[in-house]
């Protein structure tokens, strides 16, 4: 009797030195070595564990431990440490990023290392792969309709609606319980709450919800000789979505979401998180130097200024403010005043631009 439980103790503590020794072993197959499905909840494990300093991305070292365990736990014990070399680890690096690092940033985001593990298809659908949004005008319509209160944040109810509802639109809501709903909205609340204060804010909800592309990242835009009026017009398009002639709404909405992750991105000191008061904060700034009519809307005009603005900014990094009475360069003193310090970045964007545009 004390052997047989000596012998299930050691059972035991030999299962929890493999766990311990290579994390993504005990997610394989005892017989076939294969990865199985994880649930909501393991996937949220394997993540939490490879994401060790919690920046929202596996990358660098981390990255690195977990290709030679993924790679490793074939094996149902770790017969030799060295088992995957640097020359192997390397090789292996590069055919992993190029097939799953999408926006090639050089490390792995939640969404992309989603693609790698099998999951539960019904959660596998919330990543929306094979459905991205065309634009980020479609993403501000979503947001509006999603956050009920107007809050400014998407918080756990709001979220739980918005799951349940791509999941009735992939018919499958009658296929997951709500027990199961909550435990999904409890897993993308801690994969994408990055601030961990219990609900999305814009930049958090955006990447549960990406769109396609960011139309003005493309390089068209970073030159100003090369800018021409198609390219402007196939702009406008894109975000005048109900043709009336004008961008306004969650038109206007969108477009300065893009162009204010666009101006997040152009600074790499610059924080990439962003919420509905730095939305509405940017679009005070954009509107008050850029609305010559004072309709609150963006009109071909006022659009190609901009764009023109974006351009030259691409060509030009130490553009001078404009002097004088320029209303573009009422954008820099009115947004600098709006915004906390780790925020003036953008609105010296804004200055350089915008304003510096209009007084050559």
């Amino acid at each position: 009797m004390a052997e047989g439980n000596i012998s299930e103790a050691n059972v035991r503590k030999m299962n929890a030195n493999e766990k311990c020794n290579n994390f993504m072993r005990q997610f394989r197959d005892t017989e076939s070595r294969e990865l199985k499905k994880l649930t909501a909840n393991q996937f949220m494990e394997v993540w939490s564990h490879y994401d060790a300093d919690g920046n929202g991305y596996i990358e660098g070292s981390e990255l690195d431990g977990f290709l030679k365990e993924f790679v490793s736990s074939v094996n149902a014990a770790d017969a030799n440490p060295e088992s995957v070399s640097d020359a192997m680890l390397a090789e292996l690096r590069d055919c992993f990023m190029e097939a799953y690092d999408d926006n090639q940033d050089g490390k792995i985001e939640i969404r992309e290392l989603a693609q790698l593990l099998p999951m539960e298809e019904n959660f596998l659908l919330l990543f929306r792969f094979d459905n991205p949004l065309e634009s980020s005008v479609e993403f501000m319509k979503i947001w509006k309709a999603y956050d009920k209160d107007n809050s400014g944040f998407i918080e756990a109810d709001e979220l739980k609606n918005f799951l349940r509802d791509l999941l009735k639109e992939a018919k499958k809501d009658q296929d997951v319980s709500e027990d199961k709903l909550i435990e999904y909205t409890d897993t993308m609340l801690q994969v994408f709450d990055q601030n961990k204060d219990g609900k999305l804010q814009l930049s958090e909800m955006a990447k549960l919800l990406p769109v396609r592309e960011n139309f003005l990242c493309r390089s068209v835009f970073k030159g100003a000789s090369k800018l021409t009026r198609e390219d402007i017009e196939r702009v406008f398009a894109l975000y005048d979505r109900d043709n009336n002639g004008t961008i306004e709404n969650e038109e206007l909405n969108g477009f300065l979401k893009d162009l204010l992750e666009l101006v997040k991105k152009d600074s790499l000191r610059l924080s990439q998180d962003y919420d509905a008061l730095d939305l509405q904060e940017f679009q005070d700034a954009i509107m008050r130097g850029c609305d010559f009519n004072k309709d609150g809307k963006i009109n071909r005009k006022e659009l190609t200024m901009i764009l023109l603005a974006l351009a030259k900014h691409g060509n030009e990094e130490d553009i001078q403010p404009a002097a004088g009475n320029n209303p573009l360069a009422e954008i820099a003193t009115i947004g600098m005043k709006a915004l906390k310090l780790q925020k003036l970045r953008v609105r010296h964007f804004v200055t350089r631009t915008l304003g510096a545009n209009t007084s050559s």
